[in-house]
């Protein structure tokens, strides 16, 4: 087999990799929110410990990067794929960190009703997981503009979280009482503005890996 079918072979296998990270990072999400939702403390349980296989992942990708770069005569473009994956790896890793805080607030948490319908934070969790998707998928398909169109995404996640800031003023203001609470709505919704801008992150490495330049 020639090194070149080599390589291609290789930066298959990680995109299949990233592809199964991604996944598991996409559920972390999706679980962290149900189980804030609806209370389900075993779900936060479960879920803020699967963060371990998502550390594993981040990993082994890491090894199999560094496996590739020291194959013979990388041409530019397979450096900077590379290059990407090692970047979008970390990123991928603190989402599922952000993911096992939501969860760790979710334990936290008493078990009464919730002083409003977490009906933003839901929303915002579904923006933010597809965000997620379409960064790696991204990746693997080289689609430059998936990648920069997180942008806009990101927008809409920052005006919700801004809605949400706004109504735990109000809910605070109204009744101190409900002050924690209040605020791990705050938080959560926080943890879910910092992955998109991770997923944001994630785009622009895909720009670098496709087009050689990254701001």
């Amino acid at each position: 087999m020639s090194t070149r079918n080599r390589y291609e072979q290789e930066l298959k296998a990680i995109s299949d990799e990233l592809i199964a990270m991604q996944r598991a990072v996409e559920r972390a999400i999706d679980r962290a929110i149900e189980a804030f939702v609806t209370k389900d403390k075993t779900l936060a349980a479960g879920t803020a410990e699967n963060d371990v296989e998502i550390n594993r992942m981040e990993r082994d990708i890491e090894q199999h990067c560094l496996k590739v770069l020291l194959m013979e005569h990388p041409v530019a473009g397979d450096f900077r794929e590379i290059t990407a994956a090692l970047k979008m790896i970390t990123d991928l890793e603190r989402i599922g960190d952000q993911a096992r805080d939501i969860c760790e607030i979710v334990l936290q948490s008493g078990d009464g009703e919730y002083v409003k319908k977490p009906e933003h934070i839901p929303r915002m969790a579904k923006i933010v997981s597809g965000m997620v998707k379409d960064s790696v998928y991204s990746y693997v398909n080289r689609d430059l503009a998936v990648a920069t169109s997180l942008d806009k995404h990101d927008d809409i996640v920052d005006n919700i979280f801004v809605e949400i800031k706004d109504e735990i003023v109000n809910i605070i203001r109204a009744n101190k009482d409900n002050a924690e609470q209040a605020v791990y709505f705050l938080m959560i919704a926080k943890y879910l503005e910092r992955i998109a801008d991770h997923a944001v992150n994630i785009g622009e490495w895909v720009e670098y890996a496709i087009t050689g330049s990254h701001h």
